[in-house]
This record gives C-alpha cells, structure tokens and sequence, in this order.
C-alpha cells in the first residue's frame, strides 16, 4: 500500500533537479539519500540522491536523471512511497490517516457512531470525518484496532439530545 506524499512541480536547472512539494510530515524520512518514491500511475520508481528546502519546496535529484529533458518528463507526476509505521519512526504513538479511515468509531460506553469517511486538516486538532457531517476532534483519540477507533468523548458531542 502506497500513500500520497507530494507531487513534482517543475524542472529546476539544467542538472535534472526537480522542485517538489512535499505534502507529508516525514520529510526527513522522505527525502533521505536512499529513500524510494513512485512517480505517476505506473508507480516508477525514483530514489532520492540529495535533497533541500527551497522556498516552500524541495529541490530533489533523483539517480538516473541527470538532464533538464528528463526532470522535465516528471514534471507534474503524484508521488506516493511505502507508509511508515510507528516502530520505523521510533515513536510508538504516531497515528496515521489511513490506519483510521474506514474504520469504526467506538466511544467510551461502546457506542458504535459509524465509519469513519476521512481525516479532515484543522489547525486546532485534526477532525475524524463520520456520515451526516459529524466530526470528532481527533484529540479525543484513545487507541485503534483493525476495526475501531476507540474516543472518549465529552457528552453531547455525536448525540444532541445527551445530557451534558
């Protein structure tokens, strides 16, 4: 299983640079000499040599593309790796989008909410996406398993009608 982690945005110099936005938290992890990438719907497989910051990007090279015709070719392509687990990042409490969407999300007293449909970004706390426009701050998060995610949430929250 892949995940989406950023796309390449242009050709940058005569070398095979590339400029690529970056739309993971793991760029240290993504960007390491060594660390493989797909690019575009036949999955090529791209290994980073070096890579920087630049501006609000990267500036990547790639082994095997050494000229602007080449960086060029690749401009625009999604690129998606491997996801990472918990334990290759040395912390074991990194949650993940994909190991909770789908899922079911169980509350305290074991009621069952629904699927959970998407993560949505928020400044705040990221937000659990579940049908019939509920959210659930993801700060409520307690523990998931193949099948659930377990919240403990504040009274109130999923049922209006619940004594607060």
């Amino acid at each position: 299983m892949t995940l989406e982690v950023g796309r390449i945005t242009k050709a940058h110099g005569l070398k095979g640079q590339l400029i690529v936005n970056l739309t993971t938290d793991r760029t240290g992890e993504r960007t390491a000499p060594g660390a493989l990438l797909f690019a575009g719907d036949d999955g090529r497989v791209l290994e980073v040599v070096k890579a920087a910051p630049h501006k609000n990007n990267w500036l990547v090279s790639f082994v095997g593309v050494t000229t602007r015709e080449q960086a060029e070719a690749l401009q625009g392509m999604q690129l998606t790796a491997e996801h990472l687990d918990a334990a290759e990042l040395d912390d074991p409490d990194a949650v993940f989008a994909h190991e909770l969407i789908g899922r079911r999300l169980v509350d305290q007293h074991g009621t069952d909410h629904g699927e959970i449909l998407s993560l949505i970004d928020n400044p705040a706390s990221d937000l659990l996406e579940l049908s019939g426009d509920r959210l659930v701050p993801l700060v409520f998060y307690v523990e998931h398993d193949d099948e659930t995610v377990r919240v403990d949430i504040p009274a109130g929250l999923l049922d209006p009608d619940e004594q607060v």
